[in-house]
């Protein structure tokens, strides 16, 4: 490294120094929507009530940070908001997800899905068939699915309100055809269903729509916290047994958590337990 780049290195250190600790201060102030006091900024930032005191002062100038009512406390403004709003809007939902489905198929080399809610379907969008494996499931991108008997669409009626919950099932309790054994149609039963969906953020489809094969789903929430869609990992029941059901849970889950997040989702395991 040339002495000129040293010096330019150098100067460059207290300026990237000052951003991380302003960045780290937006992040303490969007746990106080009312307000939060310089002194516990302060605190929990680690540094000197005069070095936090430059720093809002530089937010404020900047339009990030405001002052409250009550004097010597802060708090964001909506310029953060209307930043994430933008950020998100002009996210590509499939540059969002591939990355994350692609992983979670190469790990077990299973059929993953991705879908989103049509009303009282729920429509495939993305699909990822196995690389090392003979069995395709007969499902296919842009299929509309009903909700009552697969994975992806429990976890859709799991996070609609009770009132939403029913009127579906009145309407379509006619349309409830057992498609195999385990189909469940009885209303009781899948409402019981629905409150363990709601408590494990998981939904299986134990061979309920396609004998010998059985699905793990998960939903994805966004930034207003709506369960717009839903992952899946398809695979016969006896190879999820052999995988270990308990482990693929736990990767569909922490899969649908990262994509949540990337969507704008602050705490996925939280917002999920509060959607409904």
């Amino acid at each position: 490294m040339s002495e000129k780049e040293v010096k330019s290195s150098k100067k460059s250190q207290p300026s990237c120094q000052s951003l991380a600790r302003g960045l780290r201060i937006i992040d303490i102030l969007a746990s106080y929507p009312d307000g939060c006091p310089l002194a516990k900024i302060s605190e929990e930032a680690g540094l000197n009530k005069s070095t936090v005191h430059r720093l809002l002062q530089e937010l404020i100038s900047n339009e990030y940070v405001q002052n409250c009512i009550n004097p010597g406390n802060y708090r964001l403004t909506s310029k953060l908001l209307v930043i994430g709003h933008n950020v998100v809007s002009s996210t590509n939902i499939y540059n969002v997800i591939t990355p994350h489905l692609e992983r979670l198929n190469f790990c077990y080399s299973q059929t993953v899905n991705f879908s989103m809610r049509d009303n009282d379907h729920a429509i495939l969008l993305y699909k990822l068939n196995p690389s090392s494996s003979l069995l395709k499931t007969r499902t296919s991108i842009g299929q509309s699915m009903p909700l009552y008997c697969t994975a992806m669409g429990k976890v859709y009626l799991a996070f609609s309100d009770d009132a939403s919950i029913d009127a579906y099932i009145i309407n379509h309790q006619h349309l409830f055809n057992k498609i195999t054994e385990n189909t469940l149609v009885d209303p009781a039963a899948l409402k019981n269903e629905i409150i363990n969906i709601r408590q494990s953020l998981i939904a299986f489809d134990n061979e309920e729509n396609e004998l010998g094969i059985s699905c793990i789903a998960a939903p994805i929430f966004d930034l207003n916290n709506e369960n717009v869609y839903a992952i899946s990992l398809s695979a016969t029941t006896k190879r999820l047994e052999s995988l270990g059901i308990d482990k693929v849970k736990e990767h569909v889950l922490k899969t649908a958590a990262a994509i949540s997040k990337d969507l704008g989702c602050a705490d996925y395991f939280k917002n999920a337990r509060s959607a409904v």
